[in-house]
Formats: C-alpha cells, structure tokens, sequence
C-alpha cells in the first residue's frame, strides 16, 4: 500500500474493507452555555479518537492521540476544557484528563484520585465536578472535586454494590446517583445528594430488592434554579420517562404511549423534552411539552435514530443510518450537520423481519441476504450485552458477510432490549442457556424456511455473543458447522475472579450469587464445561488488556481444545475489550473470513 494515494487505495480495496476505512462521526456533544463549542468522536487518522469543532469559525482539531485510541471526553459547561478519560491500552482502568478546548497541554483533571474505572462524571459550572470511580478495593466511591486550585477531592459516597454519577443540577446544588446498593445490578435505585453527601431525596422502586423495576437519571432541567429531575423507569413494563421532584417529592407521570422503550432528554430551555422511541429494532423521535396531552412527531426516515439532541434554537440534530445505508449526523433543518470529508461507505443491503415462534415468546430476528437463491451459508451473528437489541443500523461487519455470499441472521434473543421489561430479565439463572434456545428456534425457522444450508451455519459473536457462541458450539454441537468468537467468557468462574468489579455485580445478579455460593449455575452456564463436546472449527479473538471478558478465561478454554487436538485458532491482540483502530478491526474480519472460508469453502477474501 505505501506510496499509493488514499484515494486510490480505497478505489482498489473490497467494498466490505471501504466501509471500516469510510471517515465516520459520532453526534456531536456541545457545551451547555457555549454552543458553537462541540466536541465528536472520529476515525479519520484510522483510530477513533476526540476531536474539537467551534462552530463559530468551521475549525476542528483532534483534542486526543494514542495508539489505541479515545472515545470518553465531556465538554465543561463553559466550553472551555475537554475532559477525556486516559487507560492503558483499552483496559479502562484510568484517569480524567483535562484539555483547553483550543489546545495546549493535558493536566490530571482531579489530581488527588488514583486511577480506577469510571462511574460517571458531571461538571459544575463553577469548575468543580463529580467523578465516580470503581475498584476491586473499594466498590464504588464518588467524590466532590473543587474547582482547580480550590482544594482536594472529597468523598461524598461509598458502597460495595455498582453505583454511578447520574447527574449534577445547574446550579450544583443537587447530585443525582444510582446505585444498587439492594444487590440487584439490574435495576438501579435513585439518591439525591447533597455536595457534602447528605441525602435530599430517595427513589427505589425495587423496594429493597424485592421487586424488579429499574430507574435511571435522565437528566435534571437545564434551567437555574429548578430542581426536577427527568427519570427513566419501568413500572408499566418497559422503560420510560417521567418528571421526579425530589425537593417538592412529586411526581409527574407523562402522557407518552408509545409500545417498546421510551428515553428522553431535556430541550435547553427546558420547555420541552425531546423523546427517544425504540420499538422492534427501530427507532424515531417525538418532541413533548409537559401538560400537552401528547407528543407530536419530530420527522426523520425510517432506520435507527443511535443519538439525537435538541439545539438551542429549537432544530434537533441526529445520527442516522440504516443497515443499507451508512450513518449520517442530520438536522430537522434538513441539513446534514457533520459531514467528514474523504469517500463515503458503500451502501449495503437492507433487513428483512423474520418472527418466530420460540419457548418464551415470538422472537424478532433482523435477517440480510446476499443476491441469488438460497439456501445460503448463513452466519448467526449474535449481539452482545446481554442486555442490548441489534436494530436496522448500518454495520460493517454483517455487511462483509454478505459481500461474501452469506445470508446474515441477526437474533434479539430474551434478555435484549426495546421488548419489553419482561424480555430483558427473562435470561436470570439459566444465563446463556435460555438465550440459546431462542438461537435454536430462529436457527430451525432459517433452515425450514429455506434460507440457510443446514451444513454451512456459523456461530459468531463478540463479547456476550461471543459466550453465547462458545456454550452453543458446546451445547448444540451437532447445529453447527463453525464458531467464531471475540472477546468472550470463556471459563464463567475464571472471568467472575478476574473481572472488573460491576460485572462481579452484574454476574451475582444474573446467576444469583458467586460461583462459591450457586456453583451448580456457574458450571451450567460456562463454555468450559461443554468445551470437550465441541466438534466445529472455532476461532477465538481476544484482547489481552480486556477488563470485562479476561484473558486468562479464554487461555484456560483454549488449554482445553489444544489438549485434544480439536481444531482452533486464536487471535490474541494488544487492546482491550474490542479495538478502536480501524486497520486491526479489519485484520480481524479477515482473518475471520479467512478461517471460515477455509473450513466451510468459498470464494477469495481479498477479491470479493
């Protein structure tokens, strides 16, 4: 490639590499009370990292320059100084670093904190702010740190369980939190603090723990002086918003019924708010003005709406795309408000819906299919979270499958989002299990269907995909013809002991306790007891800086399949949970592609 011109490099490469190397945006971030002042996410050098835009004037910068990338910065409200979140080569385990929005020197941005990993952060308008950190030590602990100069950090909050900086109201004088101090690390319980940590308010709709009901801060009112607080919660069986006071004690419930999840956020003058709707894998906005007696339809085309904000003129600006076509910051203006230079993605092929009837319920799949008659190999390229839905959003990988002759079957197994509360928390104790039985029936529907060829269908997946893939090449052997996994649990005991602490939460509130104290699921759930009945080729991609899915688990399940001869290969890189520099994404799609073409024959990787 050295000493060809980008743009003829990208004329010459596959389509499915063109669309990783395709300049992309995040939505724009800007500064409360300076909003020419922007700040965006970009993969332009070929590592998504921050950058700076002042509308004012057009310019852009990049604000940060590491070798495995940055994604984590927040603007002061000021405008003046970018905060962005410093690891160690994608382990997560780091500092907040601060920045003068037009350049210069990075300083520690609380320089009496050691390095842990983040729980939220909210910046006061007065120069101070509330950081949230998690250790394996000390759980959750958050703290007030003064404006520069004006002191040392305090701690305002500590407990064992997960918790997080929720918000910080305008005028710095309330400090939302969630925690799950009650043991659920599902279903986040509401505190409103004072700065000195005194309790203003108590919001739990668990009960205790007794109940599974969730709620998460959406936001305070962005006006002086007003103290509500919008709240997203669960109690009519799926997320959605309403207006909590929690000086007065009121509530507010909102007159928004919309079926599948609602989120919202605040418009900057606070008269309105501007609502989120996700609904069967796709998504819209609506803009409500408290008291009216409905939301009224904010227009954009049909697809996935990732990100959206109102501007203080009242426009909204969204990032927009849809599995044919690729992202795109727009406007309700009708203009396209970020437009990075360089060739665009190519388009892909859009999704179809397939419905199946499964064991708890109808099952939504998202399928893409190459041009031609099936049946196809079909690759099942499984989501991660768990708690989290593929939807119709532009994405590279699927895509490549297709280029390369492969159907694409996407599965929003139980425990996904965006159907319903019940949905989500359906996967508890039998953890991995369940969501491989839905995987089954959209697996037996794609062969009956005439879609997928029974001897060529791939497991593939990354992080909980990836665990779901290894236990179904286990449990189901005789399904599959290949496995590919990335950055997966492996070894389900191993990755609880060496995980980052609110995932220890989060395992403790799926499988009900520690594998000292509920062993029996542990060893039910984990890819490491079935590893002697995998019989498909599997390849297995993992970070060696990864805090969420460790690199030891993958090592001893590896162990495993080398002791018997069983056919593998491992990928292991220098990156944590996944890679934001976009040459090693496409190293590894290759080499995916590579490893499946191989054993289940095909046409030439590079070429297609």
């Amino acid at each position: 490639m050295e000493g060809m011109s980008e743009s003829e490099n990208v004329s010459t490469m596959p389509e499915w590499e063109q669309r990783f190397r395709a300049p992309r945006v995040s939505l724009p971030d800007w500064a409360e009370d300076a909003p020419d002042r922007s700040l965006f996410v970009s993969n332009a050098t070929g590592t998504y990292e921050l950058y700076a835009w002042d509308r004012s004037n057009g310019r852009q910068r990049q604000v940060t320059d590491r070798p495995n990338g940055t994604t984590d910065g927040v603007l002061t409200p000021d405008g003046e100084a970018i905060w962005w979140f410093s690891d160690t080569d994608g382990d997560e385990f780091g500092v907040w670093m601060r920045q003068p929005f037009g350049g210069g020197e990075d300083e520690p941005a609380a320089p009496g904190l050691a390095p842990s990993y983040p729980a939220g952060l909210a910046i006061g308008r007065d120069g101070s702010a509330v950081i949230g950190r998690s250790t394996d030590e000390d759980g959750t602990t958050i703290h007030l740190v003064p404006a520069p100069g004006s002191g040392e950090a305090v701690e305002i909050y500590r407990h064992r369980e997960s918790a997080g900086v929720g918000d910080l109201s305008h005028d710095g004088t309330l400090i939302a939190l969630e925690h799950t101090e009650h043991g659920d690390a599902m279903h986040s319980a509401l505190r409103v603090v004072r700065p000195d940590g005194s309790t203003v308010a108590e919001l739990d709709d668990t009960e205790g723990g007794t109940k599974e009901l969730g709620l998460a801060v959406l936001g305070f009112a962005p006006v002086a002086g007003d103290p509500r607080l919008l709240v997203g919660h669960q109690r009519r069986g799926r997320w959605e918003p309403m207006i909590w006071d929690p000086v007065a004690g009121t509530e507010t419930a909102l007159p928004v019924d919309l079926p599948g999840d609602v989120g919202a956020e605040w418009y900057p003058d606070g008269s309105a708010l501007l609502i989120e709707h996700s609904f069967e894998a796709r998504s819209e906005l609506w803009r409500y003005e408290p008291g009216a007696a409905e939301p009224v339809r904010v227009e954009t085309p049909a697809g996935t709406v990732s990100g959206a904000t109102a501007r203080p003129d009242g426009t909204v600006e969204y990032l927009w795309s849809s599995a044919a076509q690729p992202p795109v910051v727009r406007s309700t203006s009708g203009a396209v408000v970020l437009d990075p230079p360089g060739a665009k993605a190519p388009a892909s092929v859009a999704v179809e819906d397939a419905w199946v009837v499964g064991p708890g319920g109808r099952i939504h799949a998202l399928v893409q299919k190459p041009a031609g008659d099936g049946p196809f190999p079909t690759v099942f390229e499984i989501h991660g979270g768990p708690t989290w839905h593929d939807s119709d959003a532009f994405a590279s990988g699927p895509a490549a499958w297709v280029d390369h002759g492969f159907a694409v079957v996407r599965v929003n197994y139980r425990g996904s989002t965006g159907y319903g509360r019940a949905w989500t928390d359906a996967l508890k104790h039998r953890v991995g299990l369940i969501e491989l039985e839905d995987i089954a029936a959209v697996r037996d529907w794609s062969v009956k269907s005439g879609l997928a060829d029974p001897q060529r269908l791939v497991l593939a997946g990354g992080s909980w995909g990836g665990y779901l893939t290894l236990l179904g090449l286990g449990t189901q052997p005789d399904a599959w013809a290949l496995g590919l996994a990335a950055v997966p649990v492996a070894d389900y005991v191993t990755a609880y002991h060496d995980e980052m602490e609110a995932l220890k939460a989060m395992d403790r509130t799926l499988l009900g306790g520690t594998p000292e104290e509920v062993p029996e699921r542990f060893e039910a759930s984990s890819p490491l007891t079935y590893v002697d009945a995998v019989r498909a080729p599997v390849y297995i991609s993992a970070g060696v800086n990864d805090p969420r899915c460790p690199i030891r688990q993958v090592e001893n399940y590896v162990d495993r399949l080398a002791a018997r001869g069983a056919v593998h290969e491992v990928y292991r890189y220098d990156a944590g949970h996944g890679s934001l520099v976009v040459e090693e994404r496409i190293k590894q799609v290759r080499l995916e592609l590579e490893f499946t073409l191989k054993h289940l024959g095909g046409g030439d990787v590079l070429g297609a």
